[in-house]
């Protein structure tokens, strides 16, 4: 499975070997402030919780995983798109259902990139016989919500979102594929 560039992207799969990658993004307290009230992520949180969890559900022949996003003129690593089975970590995983998310470096937000980003890797999987594709979020990040309605999504429903990480109401939202329409 590969990713096709988009007009101004490149995209490639993160493996354990992008660990210091992973632990660039996470640096800004803007970056994370949805994610865990604003905190960094340390390199032992990379190693011991991040790549194990992506390990448990990377899988490339079904483009499951990180994708990692650079700008295609001057390869500059500006974020990461994820995909995963919805609710990978709980016990009601839909597999037919893909998760997206995205986590982008601050200097890079306001230029279209997430959601181009994400609308190239969301393209790259229709062919998978996937339902439909959701996204959540802190229903306060509005700026990842205005993504999700730029990628077609509608909300769906507002729910508390829990595993052994996070524990949280989250929206979510979504889109069928039978309305999906490339653009």
């Amino acid at each position: 499975m590969q990713i096709e560039d988009s007009k101004r992207l490149t995209f490639s799969f993160v493996t354990e070997a992008d660990a210091d990658f992973l632990w660039e993004v996470d640096q800004d307290q803007a970056v994370m402030k949805y994610i865990n009230g604003g905190k960094p992520t340390t390199r032992e949180e990379i190693e011991g919780v991040f790549l194990p969890r992506l390990q448990a559900y990377a899988n490339l022949p079904l483009g499951w995983g990180i994708w990692r996003v650079s700008i295609k003129e001057t390869q500059q690593d500006i974020g990461w798109v994820l995909v995963r089975p919805m609710g990978f970590f709980t016990a009601t995983a839909d597999p037919e259902n893909l998760e997206l998310g995205w986590r982008f470096k601050r200097e890079y937000w306001g230029n279209g990139f997430a959601t181009e980003a994400a609308q190239s890797v969301r393209d790259s999987l229709t062919e998978f016989g996937i339902s439909q594709f959701s996204a959540l979020a802190n229903p306060n990040n509005h700026a990842s919500i205005a993504i999700m309605k730029k990628l077609g999504m509608t909300y769906s429903h507002t729910f508390h979102y829990q595993d052994e990480l996070f524990d949280e109401e989250v929206v979510v939202y979504t889109q069928k594929i039978n309305s999906f329409a490339t653009t």
